[in-house]
């Protein structure tokens, strides 16, 4: 049945294709450099037609009527170009142009054209892009950065390396899913985290709210993050160090070079490492004389993490036979040492975990393999392994002192030494069909395989059991859109999921759809809004268990959701000097068979369950403003209430005392802050000086169910004030910055009583050239 629908899907598209294929027309295509490199953010105007130029310069411009035509260019960078052209009528034409730096002042610049990031964040969905390139200077993980944005908030379990929960609009864990340039990360290991990747990765992170693009080929219920890498430059170094409190380096390292005829190599090397080592507040008591204090102050002493990653890619770009094609591996290395375990109340001092990732790549890219269509293909296979060592028969307390425990280790005597084998292979074609219309087919295909064996308990049948999942999601969507005024696509996705623990074997079959439609009332104010019932898959660490603090479930059961999206964007400007960008969104959830984590029986791990349903609604917005060139404010607020709709519990006859009841330990209310002031050629002409400062507020929230009564127990509010200052030399070539995190020492928690670090400071430098 399931293969009936796939072949039914095919043919749509096969059939789309072949009707709507039009007679060719007379396409515009250029590239535009300054100064020899790359110009993004250009505006193109032709016969009454504009178009922006992207990352790479590229630009083009479809139904050209005219033999002859006048092009003008336009750029904040530049100076205008204008030049009169004769094209080829019914034929591809195509131009470069070089621009010439422009010695104008930025205030006497008519600015036309639109940046990358602000052409993202107008697409129907309900999404926000973040320019990563202006945090290049900062100790930033790509987390941190997402922390900042509207509806996000990014829960850690402690310090570098630790584990995360990114709640995207009350959705978090695995409701969210994570892309690398629209590539799932599902299967790159514990060594690629979002958490312990450097924000230098990154040109831009898009993070989709609820509705997810059919392109991404996800199963998201709640939204996605997608890391877009910085390609703008064909020949550069890209360093930098920094080193702060707890004893934290940061390392990473970005380069490539690029021959005349198309040969590049691409490399990204980044290294962390942490000892952790900060103070935290708990109830402590001596292993050997039982003295109990309530409030102890103590130092995390079993808190070191380390990883090293390395990213390797050589190929060619531009050719006849692809835009990009790309054969890389993905190498990585990390070392964790666990010191609690889903409480603080558990503290450990030996176990730790290993981890390592080895991942053959493949990309490819085709624009126009025939006139307009294009091929995205992309595929890997992670071959590392991962290792649970508990092998010391001790227990610790919080003052570090150890004590014997019999032959159990310190929570389950193990060295399981094991591989999740996860591979991914995707494609993605898309046909433009004349100037409004095009039509895309996404298909992702993913399996995970756990093996391994306990070098300790090597007969323990346990280990033995299969561990396996295959799934596929195939997606169809329709786009029809006339720029600059409207914009609508309509999607479906059908997602088949096959599962194997031990003797269970089940299988699982989903069909989902949406909508995402934006109007512009005028060309800078955007209405838009979105529709999707969406289907998740439960992933393998949720049935399987991660070997650390998640216990297995293999009887979950798929989610779906209804998800609602109603948005608005403006920016305008009182006059030159002062502009102005505001958002506001609204979101509706209704979710069933809802999937979320709470302590097991003994409160030592995690265990995803079902619950029969959750509602959800809330409202974020976001403000920015900007002087002229030296001066911007900007913020975020969001309110999301999560509604418990399981009206009966298990063995319990009447209605649920927790029904209706607000969903426990999920941040409802909070806001972000940052200011920036900018001191151009500072001391000397191309330096340049920024002050920068970050504010985050948490409102107190429930740890447990509020009808629970004196047990809810509440996570106190929290205020967190960090402060930057980046001093660049040379136009940017020579960077210094530096960083006060938490400056008033707030007691900060994220999961449960898991307390995260205080006051901290932090040095950053950094190196750039490029060719």
């Amino acid at each position: 049945m399931q293969f009936t629908k796939i072949w039914a899907l095919i043919a749509l598209v096969c059939c789309a294709i072949s009707s709507f294929a039009q007679h060719q027309t007379t396409i515009f295509k250029g590239t535009i450099y300054l100064d020899n490199q790359p110009l993004h953010g250009a505006t193109v105007t032709i016969a009454g037609q504009k178009t922006i130029s992207d990352s790479k310069g590229l630009f083009e411009i479809k139904n050209v009527k005219s033999k002859n035509v006048r092009v003008k260019i336009t750029s904040i960078e530049a100076e205008t170009w204008i030049e009169d052209i004769i094209l080829v009528l019914e034929s591809v034409n195509h131009h470069n142009f070089n621009l010439v730096k422009s010695n104008k002042a930025i205030d006497e610049v008519e600015v036309l054209g639109l940046t990358k990031v602000q052409e993202v964040s107008r697409q129907a969905y309900n999404v926000t892009a973040i320019d990563a390139t202006k945090l290049y200077n900062s100790t930033l993980d790509i987390s941190g950065a997402l922390d900042k944005v509207a509806g996000v908030r990014v829960r850690e379990s402690g310090g570098v390396g630790s584990n995360f929960n990114l709640s995207l609009n009350g959705f978090s864990g695995e409701h969210v899913r994570y892309f690398v340039d629209g590539i799932p990360m599902d299967n790159f290991g514990s060594s690629f985290q979002i958490n312990n990747i450097p924000i230098n990765i990154a040109d831009r992170i898009e993070v989709y709210k609820g509705v997810v693009p059919m392109w991404l080929g996800s199963d998201a219920l709640g939204g996605a993050i997608n890391i877009v890498t910085a390609d703008r430059f064909r020949n550069f170094v890209d360093a930098s160090y920094s080193y702060g409190s707890f004893n934290t380096h940061r390392t990473v390292v970005n380069a490539a070079a690029t021959s005349k005829k198309g040969l590049t190599f691409q490399l990204n090397a980044f290294q962390n490492y942490s000892d952790n080592n900060y103070k935290v507040n708990v109830e402590a008591a001596d292993i050997y004389t039982g003295a109990y204090d309530k409030n102890a102050v103590v130092k995390r002493f079993h808190d070191k993490y380390h990883n090293e990653s390395v990213i390797a890619q050589v190929g060619f770009v531009d050719k006849s036979f692809a835009d990009r094609l790309l054969l890389g591996v993905i190498l990585g290395q990390n070392y964790k040492e666990i010191q609690t375990g889903a409480r603080m109340k558990s503290v450990f001092g030996q176990w730790h975990r290993r981890g390592s990732t080895v991942m053959p790549t493949l990309k490819y890219r085709k624009t126009n393999i025939i006139q307009g269509l294009d091929l995205i293909v992309n595929a890997n296979y992670n071959l590392g392994k991962e290792q649970n060592i508990d092998t010391v028969n001790v227990r610790y307390d919080w003052y570090g002192t150890s004590k014997p425990n019999g032959t159990n280790g310190e929570r389950a005597r193990q060295l399981y030494i094991y591989k999740n084998n996860e591979g991914l292979a995707t494609t993605n074609l898309n046909y433009r069909m004349g100037e409004n219309h095009s039509i895309a087919l996404s298909n992702v295909f993913s399996t995970f395989n756990r093996k391994g064996h306990d070098e300790l308990n090597p007969t323990n049948a346990a280990y033995e059991q299969p561990q396996k999942t295959n799934k596929n999601i195939l997606g169809l969507g329709y786009t029809y859109g006339i720029q600059d005024v409207w914009t609508t696509t309509v999607f479906g996705k059908l997602l088949t999921q096959n599962n194997k623990n031990g003797a269970l074997d089940t299988t699982h079959n989903r069909f989902g759809y949406g909508l995402a439609t934006a109007y512009y009332i005028k060309p800078n104010l955007q209405i838009k809004t979105s529709y999707e019932r969406t289907n998740r898959m439960p992933t393998p660490y949720e049935m399987f268990g991660d070997v650390e603090n998640q216990e297995a479930n293999a009887k979950l059961k798929p989610e779906s959701s209804h998800n609602l999206n109603l948005g608005t964007n403006y920016n305008f400007a009182i006059n030159k000097d002062h502009r102005f960008v505001v958002g506001a969104n609204l979101i509706y959830r209704y979710a069933s068979d809802f999937i979320y984590n709470r302590l097991n029986n003994n409160q030592s791990k995690l265990v995803a369950n079902n619950r029969e349903g959750v509602e959800t609604w809330g409202a974020d917005a976001d403000a920015r403003y900007s002087y002229k060139s030296w001066l911007t404010l900007g913020g975020s607020i969001t309110y999301q209430y999560l509604q418990n709709k399981q009206k009966y519990e298990p063995n319990y006859s009447n209605i649920s005392p927790l029904y209706n009841d607000q969903m426990p330990n999920i941040p409802y209310f909070f806001a972000h802050g940052d200011a920036s002031v900018i001191f151009k050629n500072f001391m000397n002409e191309g330096n340049t000086l920024n002050v920068g400062y970050n504010l985050v507020y948490v409102h107190e929230f429930y740890l447990y169910w509020p009808s629970r009564g004196g047990q809810k127990l509440v996570v106190p509010k929290q205020f967190t004030h960090d402060f930057n200052v980046v001093y660049s030399v040379a136009n940017s070539r020579y960077n210094i910055g530096l960083e006060a995190k938490n400056v008033t020492n707030e007691k900060v928690y994220d999961n449960f009583s898991l307390q995260k670090p205080g006051r901290a400071f932090y040095v950053n430098l950094r190196y750039f050239i490029n060719k």
